[in-house]
């Protein structure tokens, strides 16, 4: 089969919910073609879909370095890498002996993941519980506010919101 036959049949897995066949697919047509960054990138795409970042980084890097012009490649590697932040940094956070070694690093880790997609609400709320988590009520209430505003309609980031500003009611007193 050629590149684009194996990418054909990647989306027919992809649309009967078969993403570890559509990722075989992919791997197949990058096989044959090692430097389509567009096949990387979507292969990227169905392994984020999969849970597995890691991979997906990896397919995400290569298109980037095959097509370093293309925005969406870039833009796409920037959400994995910042996925990966809040995941290291909530493992942390629930991880009481993790936290407890260096209880700041959960938030360095979130905040490169902001900065690396500003529009990820995950690693807000994330940043918001951290920064509580170190009595820093008040950053914690601004990164509230700030997914607050990318989701105004979501009623349990406003629930929470109330409970970061009874905790910050209950520190100052």
């Amino acid at each position: 089969m050629s590149p684009g036959d194996y990418v054909k049949e990647a989306y027919r897995c992809i649309l009967r919910s078969d993403f570890e066949e559509a990722i075989m697919c992919f791997e197949a047509a990058i096989s044959a073609d090692p430097n389509d960054p567009e096949v990387r990138y979507r292969c990227s795409i169905t392994y984020a879909r999969s849970g597995k970042l890691e991979k997906a980084a990896e397919h995400a890097r290569a298109a980037v370095k095959l097509d370093g012009e293309k925005q969406d490649y870039r833009l796409h590697l920037q959400h994995l890498q910042a996925m990966m932040h809040v995941r290291e940094a909530k493992g942390l956070l629930e991880e009481a002996t993790g936290f407890q070694s260096n209880p700041y690093r959960p938030i360095t880790l979130l905040k490169e993941a902001v900065q690396l997609d500003p529009l990820y609400g995950d690693a807000y709320v994330w940043l918001a519980i951290a920064h509580s988590r170190v009595n820093d009520h008040l950053a914690a209430i601004a990164a509230m506010k700030e997914v607050i505003s990318l989701h105004p309609g979501d009623e349990g980031l406003r629930e929470l919101m109330k409970d970061l500003q009874k905790s910050l009611q209950k520190y100052v007193q």
